[in-house]
C-alpha cells in the first residue's frame, strides 16, 4: 500500500510540474486547443471525463466488485452459520437409510456434452486434446472461424471433413458442467454419490450430439458401447437391472437405441428380443422431446428463436451489421445446418400432434404473462386425479391457432383458413433455381431472391407443410438427414420398412420393445412460457447469402409476444411433446406398446429462485435447470434405489397434458 502511495505521489509531482507552461494568466491568455480544454486538469480544478473515460470506470467498478465478490466467497467458512444452502436431497435420503442399488446409465442432450479436438486444420495448432465445445469456449474467441470450420461436419456425408477428428469427452467429466459454473448432470451426480454411487455403478454414456443417430454407431460404435456397458454393470452388480436417464435429445437417441440393440446386424446389434426386459428397469426421460419442438423449425429456417427476436426488439439494426462482417446468424445457419441431429427435433406427427390451420391440442390454452407465477396449480400425486385438470387464470378471447408454426404476417396467423392463400408442393418447388450468390454459405444461396416471395406467399405452414418448406429451402441437408430420420405416423407397424433405422428414434414410427416390467418415466418441468408457433416477414438485407425470413419482433397480442406464440412447459419442449407418449400414446397396451409397459408422468410445476443461494432454483422447471429440482433429484434416487412407479407417487400432473392427449386422434 505504501508503494502505491508513492507511485501515486510522484506521478502528481510530475504533472504539476508542467502546469506553468500549459496555463497562463488571464490578461495574455493564448488560444487553447478544444483537446487541451478537455484534457484532466489536476489539483482543485474540475476534471471533464469523455465516454471512454467513462466506460474505462465503469468495467474497472465491475471487475473490482467481482473480484472482491470472489474473494470473499472464497475466505468465508464453509460452514458458516446463515450461509448454508438447504440440505441436498442426497443426504436426507442417506440418513432416512436409501442406498444405492441399481446401476445408472446417464445420456446426456443436445450440446450439452463436450467434444474435444483430435486432429485438425493448421489453425488448431495447439488444441489437441483440447475441448473446442463446452469449458471456456476461449478458442471461439480467439480464433472464431478455425473454430466454427472444426465444429462443422461434412455437407455431404454428415460425418467428420477430411483432415478433422472431433470427438465426445467420455466419462462423467464429459457433460457435468456445460461451462464454469453451469451444471447440466453435476448436481445429479453428487446426490447419486451421497447414497453410494461411483464410477463402478454409474457410466455416462457420451456421444457426439452432431451426428444422426445411427452415424454414431458407424463412426464411434458408440450403440455397441452403450450395450457393452450395460451388460458389464449389470453383472458386476449382483444382476441389477439398470435404471437410464436420458435427458432432451438423449430421450430420441435412446428411443433409436432400444429398437437397435434387439435388431438383428448387421444394421442393429443382435441383442436379440428379450435383451431390453432382461437388463433395463426403468427409462427416467428428463425434458424428453418425444415429439419434437417448433424451435427446431425456426432453427433450420432463419437460425433464430426467442432469444434472436429479443435481441432484434431491443435494438433491430444489431444482428444485421456489416461492421468487421460478422453475419453472425449466417453462421449459425451455416454451421447447424451440417448437423443432423438438429433434424430429429423437427416436429413429429404432423398435424394429428401438433394442430392444422384452425385447431390444435392446445386450443384452450391461457396466456398470463404479467404474473409472477406463470400457472397456479396443485400437485396430485395419485392414479386417481389423472382426469382432473387445473384452470389458469386468464383467458384469452381470440382462439391462438397453435397449428401454424410458421405463419408470415400477424393476420396470416390470425385469419380462418379459408382466407388464406394457399400454394401446392409443385408451386412452391419454382421457387428453387440455380442462382449463385457468390460463395454459398447456406443453401439461401442458390435461391433466387425473387422466388422468396413465391415461400412467403403460403402464409401458414403447419408442422407437415413445414417439413416441405425445409426441403425447398434447405433440400441438401434434408435429404441426407431424411436418410436416417422420419417424422410421420405408421400406419401398419408390421410392415417391414419400419425395420430400417430411420424410424427408430420416432415413438409413432416404431414399437416399444416387450418387456412388461419395463417402467418409463417422463419427467419435465412446466410453468414456463414455451416457444410454439412463429411469425415471419422477408428479411429487408439483399446482400449475398443472406438469411432472406426473419422472425417479426414487432409483433405482439394476446399469446404472441416478440413475433413468437408460446404455450407452457419447460421454456423449450411443449408440454404435448413431452407428455403425450406416457399420457397416452404408451397408456396400457397400444400398438406403440404392446407388452404394456407401465407409463408415468411426474411434472415439476416451476418456481423462480428466491435467494442467491438456491443457484438456478431448487425447484426450477427449466429444460437444464430441472437437473437442479430437489423433487426431481429425490425421485431419481428413490427409483435407483430400488423403489416402483407407484411407491413414488404414481402421476403427478399440474398441466392440460391429459386434456391436451384427448384432442389427438390417433388409433392406438
Amino acid at each position: 500500500m505504501a508503494s502505491v502511495l508513492r507511485f501515486r505521489k510522484l506521478c502528481l509531482t510530475t504533472l504539476r510540474s508542467y502546469e506553468p507552461s500549459e496555463i497562463t494568466l488571464k490578461d495574455n491568455k493564448p488560444k487553447v486547443d478544444k483537446k487541451q480544454e478537455k484534457s484532466q486538469v489536476i489539483g482543485n480544478k474540475k476534471v471533464r471525463w469523455g465516454c471512454v473515460n467513462s466506460c474505462c470506470w465503469f468495467i474497472g467498478c465491475v471487475c473490482t466488485t467481482w473480484w472482491l465478490l470472489l474473494f470473499v466467497y472464497h475466505c468465508v467458512p464453509v460452514n458458516l452459520g446463515g450461509l448454508n444452502g438447504p440440505e441436498p436431497p442426497g443426504v436426507r435420503l442417506k440418513n432416512e437409510g436409501l442406498t444405492a442399488l441399481h446401476p445408472v446409465v446417464l445420456i446426456p442432450g443436445i450440446v450439452t456434452g463436450g467434444l474435444e479436438l483430435w486432429e485438425g486444420r493448421p489453425c488448431s495448432q495447439g488444441l489437441f486434446r483440447k475441448r473446442v465445445w463446452g469449458g471456456s469456449f476461449a478458442e471461439a474467441l480467439k480464433r472464431p472461424l478455425c473454430w466454427l470450420e472444426h465444429l462443422s461436419l461434412d455437407n455431404e456425408t454428415g460425418l467428420d471433413p477430411p483432415g478433422i477428428r472431433v470427438r465426445p469427452i467420455p466419462g462423467l467429466v464429459g457433460a457435468d458442467y456445460f461451462a464454469p459454473g453451469y451444471f447440466v448432470w453435476a448436481v445429479l451426480i453428487e446426490n447419486l454419490a451421497h447414497i453410494g454411487y461411483e464410477g463402478k455403478n454409474m457410466y455416462m454414456a457420451s456421444y457426439d450430439w452432431r451426428l444422426s443417430f445411427q452415424n454414431t454407431e458407424i463412426r464411434d460404435q458408440t450403440l455397441s458401447r452403450l450395450k457393452a456397458n450395460i451388460e458389464l454393470m449389470y453383472a458386476t452388480n449382483g444382476n441389477k437391472k439398470v435404471v437410464v436417464l436420458p435427458h432432451s435429445m438423449g430421450v430420441n437417441f435412446f428411443i433409436h437405441f432400444l429398437k437397435w440393440v434387439e435388431a438383428p446386424p448387421p444394421m442393429g446389434g443382435g441383442g436379440g428380443p428379450g435383451w431390453c426386459a432382461k437388463y433395463i428397469k426403468s427409462i427416467m426421460n428428463i425434458g424428453p422431446a418425444f415429439l419434437g419442438i417448433p424451435k427446431a423449425v425456426s432453427t433450420m429456417l432463419s437460425a433464430e428463436g426467442r432469444e434472436v427476436a429479443f435481441i432484434r426488439a431491443m435494438d433491430p439494426g444489431l444482428l444485421d451489421s456489416e461492421i468487421l462482417g460478422l453475419k453472425t446468424l449466417e453462421h449459425v445457419m451455416r454451421i447447424s445446418r451440417t448437423w443432423d441431429s438438429i433434424i430429429s427435433l423437427l416436429p413429429k406427427g404432423g398435424e394429428p400432434i401438433w394442430g392444422d390451420l384452425d385447431s390444435a391440442p392446445e386450443d384452450e390454452h391461457r396466456c398470463d404473462f404479467e404474473k409472477k407465477s406463470y400457472f397456479q396449480s396443485t400437485s396430485r400425486e395419485n392414479n386417481n386425479s389423472r382426469n382432473k385438470v387445473t384452470r389458469p387464470q386468464i383467458e384469452i378471447k381470440e382462439r391462438t391457432k397453435y397449428g401454424r408454426i410458421i405463419s408470415f404476417g400477424k393476420t396470416a396467423s390470425e385469419q380462418h383458413s379459408s382466407k388464406l392463400h394457399k400454394l401446392a408442393p409443385m408451386e412452391l418447388m419454382q421457387a428453387m433455381s440455380n442462382a449463385t450468390c457468390g460463395e454459398v454459405w447456406t443453401e439461401y444461396g442458390k435461391i433466387n431472391r425473387n422466388n422468396i416471395q413465391i415461400l412467403a406467399d403460403n402464409k401458414a405452414y403447419t408442422a407437415e407443410s413445414a417439413i416441405d418448406l425445409l426441403r425447398f429451402v434447405a433440400p441438401k441437408l434434408m435429404q441426407r438427414a431424411e436418410a436416417h430420420l422420419s417424422h410421420g405416423i405408421a400406419t401398419d407397424l408390421d410392415d417391414p420398412k419400419y425395420a430400417h433405422y430411420k424410424y427408430w428414434s420416432n415413438p409413432l414410427e416404431t414399437k416399444l420393445p416387450d418387456a412388461p416390467d419395463m417402467e418409463i418415466y417422463s419427467l419435465y418441468g412446466v410453468g414456463i412460457p414455451t416457444e410454439r408457433a412463429y411469425v415471419y416477414k422477408l428479411s429487408p438485407a439483399d446482400r449475398c447469402n443472406s438469411i432472406p425470413f426473419r422472425i417479426d419482433s414487432s409483433a405482439e397480442g394476446g399469446c404472441l409476444r416478440r413475433g413468437v406464440y408460446y404455450v407452457d412447459g419447460d421454456e423449450s419442449v411443449p408440454v404435448i411433446s413431452a407428455g403425450y407418449m406416457c399420457a397416452k400414446g404408451w397408456r396400457g397396451k397400444t400398438r406403440f406398446n404392446p407388452s404394456g409397459s407401465p407409463t408415468y408422468i411426474r411434472e415439476y410445476q416451476h418456481k423462480a429462485p428466491s435467494s442467491l443461494l438456491e443457484g438456478r432454483g431448487l425447484e426450477s422447471g427449466g429444460h437444464v435447470d430441472i437437473m437442479g429440482n430437489v423433487a426431481l433429484i429425490e425421485d431419481v434416487l428413490r427409483v435407483a434405489a430400488g423403489a416402483s412407479g407407484e411407491e413414488i407417487g404414481g402421476d403427478r400432473i399440474y398441466s392440460d397434458i391429459l386434456k391436451m392427449s384427448e384432442r389427438v386422434k390417433i388409433e392406438l
